[in-house]
């Protein structure tokens, strides 16, 4: 005999919960009305939505928010060591947070024309590059990794791994608050810089920085 399966929704959530389900949106969604909700309860609509196997519908939320949660990252060359260490950091940190990082080869600078149309085509709500300028019509939440002459001996030790990831990691969280304050607010931040503190053995590191453009 077959079984049926139930699929539960947010409507599910919030009967298992005691709560109307505009507050389990908000707490599952990390909305700024989430902030009002005391944290025991929050942790209650996280265990309910993995026990009933609660899969958001992402399609009908990006109507509705009109919000993709999607950053890109741009690059001349993701197969250089340092530079895949520095997207894996990034990967990480916007995955734990519910956003998906989109790789955009760029050749030549040439190509920013067609990508930056390409990239509002798609909604993607902020940009990182690593190794390439960024254009200044580019009007998005943007960060710019500015790897400098970084030499990385192969096979790099794992400190120096360490350091590169987290240097992709202070990149996408800096682009995560350029967004949030975006849409919060309306309000871009000023230009700021990271300058992370490079390990003492492993190689050799001169302006390795992260930089975030003014107005983006």
């Amino acid at each position: 005999m077959s079984t049926v399966k139930i699929v539960a929704n947010l409507r599910t959530v919030a009967e298992r919960v005691g709560l109307a389900p505009c507050s389990v949106s908000a707490v599952l969604n990390n909305t700024p009305a989430s902030r009002a909700i005391p944290q025991q309860t929050k942790d209650r609509v996280f265990q309910a939505a993995a026990e009933l196997n609660y899969r958001p519908n992402l399609s009908a939320r990006s109507l509705r928010t009109k919000r993709t949660h999607m950053v890109a990252v741009i690059s001349d060359d993701f197969g250089r060591e340092n530079v895949g260490r520095v997207v894996a950091g990034m990967e990480r940190f916007l995955r734990q947070r519910g956003y998906l990082l989109a790789l955009g080869a760029l050749d030549r600078p040439s190509e920013w024309t067609n990508l930056s149309v390409q990239l509002r085509q798609r909604c993607i709500e902020g940009v990182i590059t690593v190794g390439v300028s960024l254009p200044r019509e580019l009007l998005l939440p943007a960060v710019s990794v500015h790897l400098g002459y970084l030499d990385v001996p192969e096979p790099a030790e794992a400190e120096t791994n360490r350091w590169l990831e987290e240097l992709g990691e202070s990149a996408a969280e800096a682009v995560l608050t350029k967004i949030e304050t975006k849409v919060e607010t309306n309000v871009a931040l000023r230009r700021t810089r990271i300058l992370p503190k490079p390990p003492r053995a492993c190689f050799a590191v001169q302006h390795a920085s992260v930089a975030i453009p003014a107005g983006n």
